[in-house]
């Protein structure tokens, strides 16, 4: 692989990781209510998120779901399942602060990381951009890469470009919050019932795009 196809292949990557879509979303979520180690925690769980669909079509997930596609309707059932519990639990959640004295948040960095890599991988819509993406970069012939190595290389270069994108939303998200953010119960309810919303969105929206 060229250094022009590999500058190419980034550029195509940032513009892709800079369009809000459910990691995103999911992101700002947990920046507004966990401040920016929550979002830089969520954004580092994408990321492993992508390592493991990385590995996944390099070493052939892509051939076993071209030959049964019904393993991606699982997938999607997974994943819009999932959502559905995130968006049930912190709506509960919300109603605690309501009933309880409000308390300083204490949340699990590491429930937000476990959180966040299982949401990216259980996302239909990254295992078709993966199958339908990368593949355009590839290089045949006489003195070609192996077309795992480019995968991994490829799929490396996504990698750093959505880690830094992610990073830097997730800052920004919770700085804001963190500025914002005051010991109100009700300020503290609306927060908790926005992110149970947006979950909520982001189960309809993979239920409804993977058909």
């Amino acid at each position: 692989m060229d250094t022009a196809l590999l500058m190419g292949f980034a550029a195509a990557a940032f513009v892709l990781s800079i369009v809000p879509g459910p990691d995103m979303m999911f992101i700002v979520a947990h920046a507004a209510t966990g401040g920016r180690r929550g979002g830089l925690v969520a954004a580092a769980g994408m990321s492993t998120g992508v390592v493991g669909h990385t590995l996944a079509v390099a070493f052939g997930l892509g051939a076993v779901i071209q030959a049964a596609p019904a393993a991606l309707d699982a997938v999607r059932v997974v994943g819009a399942l999932f959502l559905v519990y995130l968006a049930v639990s912190t709506w509960r959640a919300s109603r605690s602060h309501q009933e309880n004295p409000p308390e300083p948040r204490n949340q699990s960095l590491g429930r937000v990381y476990a959180m966040a890599a299982l949401t990216n991988l259980a996302n239909p819509k990254v295992v078709l951009f993966y199958l339908a993406f990368l593949p355009q970069f590839l290089t045949t012939g006489a003195g070609s890469w192996p077309v795992t190595v480019q995968l991994l290389t490829l799929g490396a270069v996504l990698l750093a470009v959505g880690l830094a994108v992610d990073a830097f939303v997730g800052v920004l998200a919770g700085t804001l919050s963190e500025r914002l953010l005051w010991r109100g119960s009700a300020f503290r309810r609306w927060l908790d019932r926005t992110a149970a919303v947006v979950f909520g969105g982001l189960a309809a929206r993979i239920a409804l795009d993977a058909r």
